[in-house]
């Protein structure tokens, strides 16, 4: 009887094998991709992804910021919100792209911008009209402060030129023909009570302890340690004359129409919590406005017009 000779099994073929591992592979390969780009994301209350927008501001530590940003995110926005001290720099950033929308800024500054720049950065929503206030730590009133003694104001164009004008309402100043929303310190006649300088808008508070008084923007009041019941004297942010004035919401041109931008802006007018947040950082001195994206870019539009008319003059 002849031995059993033990068949030897044909090789399987490794294809369906290799062709898992290939499909699982694939399948780790798209979860990382997931996580890596999506997975972080935060979700709004529906369950769905915040879309994130980007905003530049100039008093970010202000609390109704945050409560800003809470109720956009009941949106589904979610608010990076980027501080900026120096007023030169979030124009140029949001042109860039390195922010979606900015929101620190009056009419007749983003004219100003423009114009100097061959910009097109468009207006969306109004804010409201802050009053210019003059401080002092020596003197109560204007009419205490001594001939002679030196008053700082902010060195941008627009704020210069508005600080002029408040203290030639306040009998400190006399303005060559009168002034205008484009006066500078070179139109500070000789006959002026005082010697007025200008430095950068963030370092007039600082200055105090050296000059007889300062014209602060309201975004750095609270930063010298003052109130903005202190002021000396101001500008009335409820004349008609102000509306130059209206801080805005603004975004690249291209994105006037931006359905997200626009509830931004809808959800800080609409919110009382905001609102009343904006007064109490005010000190209860903002005039609260709210002007149609339309109207604000064709007032938009005369200023830059007027302004080139004043650079060509």
């Amino acid at each position: 009887m002849s031995e059993n000779i033990p068949l030897v099994e044909k090789p399987k073929s490794r294809l369906p094998i290799v062709a898992a591992v290939v499909v699982a592979l694939l399948v780790v390969a798209a979860v990382l991709v997931f996580v890596l780009t999506r997975g972080d994301d935060e979700v709004g209350a529906d369950g769905q992804p915040l879309t994130e927008v980007s905003i530049g501001v100039a008093d970010a530590s202000e609390e109704y910021w945050d409560t800003f940003a809470s109720e956009l995110e009941d949106e589904g926005i979610k608010l990076d919100i980027q501080n900026f001290t120096d007023y030169l720099q979030p124009n140029p950033s949001l042109s860039e792209g390195a922010i979606d929308v900015n929101q620190f800024q009056h009419l007749l500054y983003l004219a100003g911008y423009n114009v100097a720049n061959d910009d097109d950065l468009t207006p969306i929503g109004s804010t409201a009209i802050y009053p210019l206030g003059l401080y002092s730590n020596e003197y109560d009133s204007p009419e205490d402060i001594p001939d002679g003694e030196t008053v700082v104001v902010p060195d941008d164009d627009t704020n210069q030129a508005r600080a002029l004008l408040m203290l030639q309402e306040a009998g400190l100043v006399e303005l060559a023909d009168g002034g205008s929303a484009y006066s500078t310190v070179d139109d500070v006649e000789d006959s002026s009570r005082v010697e007025v300088r200008a430095i950068q808008a963030d370092l007039t508070g600082a200055s105090l302890p050296d000059v007889a008084a300062a014209v602060i923007n309201n975004d750095f009041v609270e930063n010298t340690g003052l109130t903005f019941e202190d002021a000396i004297a101001q500008d009335d942010p409820a004349d008609a004359s102000a509306q130059a004035y209206v801080n805005i919401f603004v975004v690249r041109a291209e994105d006037a129409d931006d359905a997200t931008y626009r509830k931004v802006v809808e959800v800080y007018q609409s919110s009382e919590a905001v609102q009343q947040g904006v007064l109490d950082a005010s000190g209860g001195t903002a005039e609260l406005v709210e002007i149609p994206a339309e109207e604000l870019q064709a007032t938009l539009a005369d200023l830059e017009e007027q302004t080139r008319e004043a650079n060509a003059g």
